[in-house]
């Protein structure tokens, strides 16, 4: 997929508010610091699509961008930061969980995972929680470039063989990179096909 147009369209905390049409939707969601923002403006071939920061929790609201016109990549608040207050980080999660439960037009979810990490425990419930709602995700492991050769196959691994504790499969996959564009065309690829099928059937 070639990627012509990325355009913002609405920052809300309201799912009702959400676009009314129904283009199809793919959701990014990871923990705060994952390097989410980048990596949609590594997809998207615009610089600065999505607001980058050195504050992690910068992204504190649902935003769409409708892309190529056809489809929505929505950026969602990341979890897990510390410095968000208990009653904000309430609210987040309130409106991420709504989000997901709700939303009709929503079609896969993208759950961003630093692959320098060993597996996390918030990811891991939070994948959980997708798999009991019955919602569509893959992973997206990001920040490739800051492994070695040798490190990342191991990291991945060691990340696959924690997830099959819980799973019957290990779901589908994605390794990037932001800084030198690392499965950027896997990722707008499996898009592409999806929105194909949806279309065609």
């Amino acid at each position: 997929m070639k990627i012509s147009s990325a355009e913002f369209v609405m920052s809300n905390s309201d799912v009702a508010k959400c676009p009314k049409n129904n283009l199809p939707e793919y959701a990014f969601i990871g923990r705060s610091n994952v390097g989410k923002s980048s990596l949609i403006n590594m997809l998207t071939g615009r610089k600065s699509l999505a607001k980058t920061s050195g504050r992690p929790g910068k992204t504190q609201l649902i935003n769409h961008f409708v892309i190529n016109k056809n489809w929505f990549l929505v950026d969602l608040p990341g979890y897990g930061y510390a410095r968000v207050s208990k009653s904000s980080k309430k609210v987040f999660q309130k409106f991420i969980t709504t989000y997901f439960s709700k939303r009709t037009q929503l079609v896969s979810a993208f759950v961003l995972v630093d692959c320098r990490h060993e597996p996390q425990k918030i990811d891991l419930e939070f994948m959980q929680w997708l798999g009991e709602n019955q919602i569509p995700f893959s992973i997206i492991f990001t920040k490739a470039d800051k492994l070695s050769k040798t490190k990342l196959p191991q990291n991945i691994e060691a990340y696959i063989n924690e997830m099959l504790k819980y799973w019957e499969e290990m779901p589908n996959y994605f390794i990037t990179s932001s800084s030198n564009g690392l499965g950027k065309d896997d990722v707008l690829n499996y898009i592409e096909e999806i929105n194909q099928q949806l279309a065609s059937s």
